[in-house]
């Protein structure tokens, strides 16, 4: 993560020297200019975290960068120096959109806590904005379930990456996790403290997509009144979730790439740079190999986001994580609803890990809500689920004769129930046997007939 940069505009030399030291000590990257118009330049040129501007300067006053950084970066505090006889014009300057106003002279130490004071808020605002249209869902550690190797392998991978400043793919299935493993890598790395910005590509209408992710300036178009400010300003320092990248129409698709390559954009409307410092995770449920070799997404940004991918398996391919996050979202549940802890019978743990899970995590969660809902007792009942009927219908050809639909079904259950009973005893096939109460023999042979290893 770089350092965070402050611009000081002052024409006297030893003024302007004395701060750049002062603040370069404490680990500021410093600009400086002396004058209106460098200052401005400055301004329009880089990404830029604070403004420190004398009131009185050759070519003009402190005024003109205060309105100039209110037009066009509204997140940048701007702190402005004045003599002791110009209170009056400061404080005008702070009903114009300064943060705050200091006299000369003054104690460095003094500037300093006001510089770091107008940091802190001007994260707490960028949150704020973030909370308020419902881009993060919450700023903490999100609880994540898992047990099975695959899984574990998956949070392996995100642990690796979230140090680094490599740009992030992660694929799977829709209703596995793929958020969730984004914000755990954001809350991992450097930029924890900054804002998570998530936004689904898929849900947002092609006509405002762009208007979304990088805003708008004044006069734009019919009704753009004001600037705005789209996600990947919102995301400054932080971390921007492009979920479902895989339907992002094929030009913003050559946007982003320049944001992945130059870290800068023109809002629309706009023709001024803006340069941005922030860490980009893509999520999509489609193959993306598939999307570029038929002509729908750009194999340049593929192969820029594909550096490091995140591959989350389906539900079905973990069974072991099922009966771990159902007893999560039963007890969380449980919790919402004001009802005792409930436990899950036999019979319906068998039903749960027998079920496809089409729609994974998301579906699991879904499920136990209602389950939790319709008990009544203190036990979740596989009535409770409404689950048995959904299992066997995707398994069985219902077209099929009496006879068949039979054995398809037994076979099925007989499945079943074999690998929950090696799940019971670690794979010991003598165990299953007596759990099963046939023979060994007999286990082996229906081993080898329903192929389970």
């Amino acid at each position: 993560m770089t350092m965070q940069r402050i611009l000081i505009i002052e024409d006297k030399k030893s003024m302007a020297d004395m701060l750049k030291r002062t603040l370069q000590s404490e680990g500021f990257n410093v600009r400086s200019a002396n004058n209106v118009k460098d200052g401005i330049t400055l301004l329009s040129s880089g990404s830029l975290d604070v403004v420190v501007t004398d009131l009185k300067l050759p070519d003009g006053d402190g005024m003109e960068i205060v309105k100039a950084v209110k037009e066009s970066y509204p997140f940048i505090p701007v702190i402005v120096m004045t003599a002791y006889g110009s209170i009056e014009i400061a404080v005008k300057a702070v009903k114009e959109g300064a943060y705050d106003f200091i006299t000369k002279p003054f104690d460095p130490d003094h500037l300093l806590l006001i510089i770091k004071r107008a940091l802190s808020e001007r994260v707490s605002k960028k949150e704020n904005l973030v909370l308020k249209k419902e881009f993060s869902s919450f700023l903490k550690m999100p609880e994540i379930i898992g047990v099975s190797k695959a899984w574990q392998e998956v949070m392996g991978n995100a642990r690796k990456l979230s140090p680094l400043k490599t740009t992030v793919l992660i694929l799977g299935e829709s209703g596995t996790g793929k958020e969730l493993i984004a914000r755990a890598i954001h809350h991992l790395s450097q930029r924890a403290n900054a804002p998570f910005v998530a936004i689904n590509c898929a849900a947002v209408p092609k006509d405002l997509i762009e208007n979304e992710l990088f805003g708008h300036e004044k006069g734009a178009f019919t009704g753009a009144h004001e600037i705005k400010l789209g996600k990947f300003e919102l995301a400054e320092k932080g971390t921007i979730f492009l979920d479902e990248i895989g339907d992002m129409a094929m030009p913003l698709q050559s946007k982003l790439l320049r944001v992945l390559q130059e870290n800068e954009f023109e809002r629309v409307g706009g023709t001024r740079k803006i340069i941005v410092d922030l860490r980009v995770i893509a999520a999509s449920n489609k193959n993306l190999e598939k999307e570029v070799s038929e002509g729908r997404f750009r194999e340049d940004l593929f192969y820029r986001l594909n550096v490091f991918p995140i591959v989350i398996p389906p539900l079905r391919e973990r069974t072991e994580d099922i009966i771990p996050l159902t007893k999560y979202f039963v007890s969380l549940f449980s919790r919402e609803m004001n009802k005792g802890l409930l436990s899950l019978s036999d019979e319906t743990q068998r039903i749960l890990l027998s079920y496809d899970w089409k729609g994974n995590v998301r579906e699991l969660r879904n499920v136990i809500e209602r389950a939790v809902i319709m008990c009544d007792g203190l036990t979740l009942l596989p009535e409770h689920f409404n689950l048995t009927a959904s299992v066997l219908q995707d398994k069985l050809d219902l077209n099929a004769s009496l006879h068949e639909v039979a054995e398809s079904a037994v076979r099925f259950a007989e499945k079943k129930r074999i690998e929950s009973a090696l799940r019971e005893t670690g794979g010991n096939k003598s165990k299953a046997a007596g759990i099963l109460k046939v023979s060994y023999k007999t286990l082996l042979t229906k081993l080898k007939d329903y192929g389970i290893s």
